[in-house]
């Protein structure tokens, strides 16, 4: 593996966005120098298939890689290799298919290509609706973020009618308490101070092992030299009163919580087999306001133009969101999945009349963001700076908003300092250095 250049492309979540990290990080440990760009010998892409779009993006990126470095070789992990069939697979140049909780074994599979003349397509994945294993990759150092994304969950155990993701990813399995927190101190050694705890059903973390996501946190709030620790998404189910209060408790843990929405209309949200209707959403943010106090920053996710959604439950979706006062509001059209089963479900809605309502739904997105963020002008904030270009500092708050720093500011990437806050833009805030006395 010495000397052989390797390139890593990352689609979709932010297990993704770990897993590949934790790749390259074992790629590295063998010798194999991570590029960002060509030539090289060898691209894995770290794939997605949550939408039709993901899909196609997917196709794209395997010609690209493959039209820049025609004598590269080009793997493809995770959901829509766990998925392709081989044939499709073949005709596009793919030389390795890894499903999930198969990526461990890439280090492995890259070795005997190395040592391969054959070009037969390599093959590792299995069927995952019986699979509790977890996927055994670590993480010594963050290579593409300042931030360290840290995978503690796995798979879905609930089947959401729009969903492909329970049939690619599996059932829900939790990483072991121990192996998080022998990762974490990696990290720390490693000058690390954030950490972000990433999962598909992350509420659902310690439910197969005994354990939940407070004890988790607690571990880890005792880790030296770490200053921050954030969610990924969190999902409505799974969430309780007691384990919010008790998440409340731990200073480490940021009061920023992106909980999926995906429709305020409770009949939308009974078709999409959701479990909860928006009265219980409402009740889920009402206990982590109580507990974390009124400037906690709860983000969600909007789908928009689900089949069967009329205008008038689109409207009581965004009414609803809107009354609860979110802040980050992500906006996205349905994507029918074949295998799933809205995808049978008939909507009667035109891809423009889905266009105006996206449209409309971020619009709505700007001014809760916009709102949300003004309310911290005039305050002083602890920004993590997360890169400097230009002259221009740029880092996150504890409550997830993006702070720019003025070009004269002296500050150091991964320092944490104290920022006034001057004006607000787009959801990003404006300020200077707050200097100690």
């Amino acid at each position: 593996m010495k000397g052989k250049k390797i390139i890593i492309e990352t689609l979709g979540c932010r297990s993704n966005l770990y897993e590949s990290e934790a790749i390259a990080s074992a790629l590295e440990a063998l010798g194999a120098e991570i590029v960002e760009c060509p030539p090289y010998d060898v691209a894995i892409i770290n794939s997605c298939t949550v939408t039709q779009e993901a899909d196609r993006k997917c196709r794209q990126l395997i010609r690209r890689l493959k039209r820049l470095s025609p004598e590269g070789q080009v793997i493809v992990c995770g959901c829509w290799a766990q998925k392709v069939e081989e044939r499709e697979a073949k005709a596009l140049g793919v030389r390795a298919l890894v499903g999930n909780r198969k990526k461990n074994l890439i280090p492995q599979i890259l070795a005997s290509l190395f040592k391969e003349t054959q070009e037969e397509l390599i093959v590792k994945r299995h069927s995952l609706q019986s699979c509790g294993e977890w996927d055994d990759l670590f993480l010594s150092r963050p290579h593409f973020h300042t931030r360290a994304f840290v995978k503690v969950q796995d798979g879905c155990s609930r089947n959401c009618s729009y969903c492909i993701i329970p049939s690619v990813r599996g059932k829900s399995v939790s990483r072991p308490l121990e192996n998080v927190v022998e990762e974490v101190q990696s990290l720390a050694l490693n000058g690390c101070k954030e950490v972000v705890l990433t999962g598909i059903q992350l509420g659902f973390y310690g439910k197969d092992i005994g354990s939940n996501l407070a004890n988790l946190v607690e571990a880890l709030s005792g880790i030296k030299g770490i200053e921050r620790i954030r969610f990924g998404s969190l999902e409505p189910f799974g969430l309780s009163r007691d384990l919010i209060f008790r998440l409340a408790s731990f200073s480490k843990l940021c009061p920023h919580f992106h909980l999926p929405l995906q429709s305020g209309d409770d009949q939308v949200l009974e078709a999409m087999n959701r479990g909860y209707n928006s009265s219980d959403f409402a009740k889920v943010v009402s206990w982590f306001r109580e507990a974390f106090g009124a400037d906690v920053h709860i983000g969600t996710d909007i789908m928009v133009g689900f089949p069967g959604e009329t205008e008038d439950m689109f409207n009581r979706s965004l009414l609803f969101v809107e009354r609860l006062e979110l802040g980050r509001l992500h906006v996205f059209p349905y994507s029918g999945r074949e295998g799933t089963k809205a995808y049978s479900m008939k909507s009667s809605l035109t891809k423009e009349e889905v266009r105006v309502r996206v449209r409309e739904a971020i619009s709505l997105a700007n001014r809760l963001l916009d709102k949300y963020a003004r309310k911290w002008v005039g305050k002083n904030v602890p920004v993590l700076v997360e890169e400097i270009s230009s002259g221009v500092a740029e880092g996150l708050t504890p409550h997830f908003l993006r702070v720019k720093l003025r070009s004269e500011a002296l500050v150091v990437q991964n320092e944490v300092v104290r920022v006034f806050i001057e004006g607000t833009k787009d959801g990003d805030l404006f300020g200077r250095i707050v200097r100690e006395k």
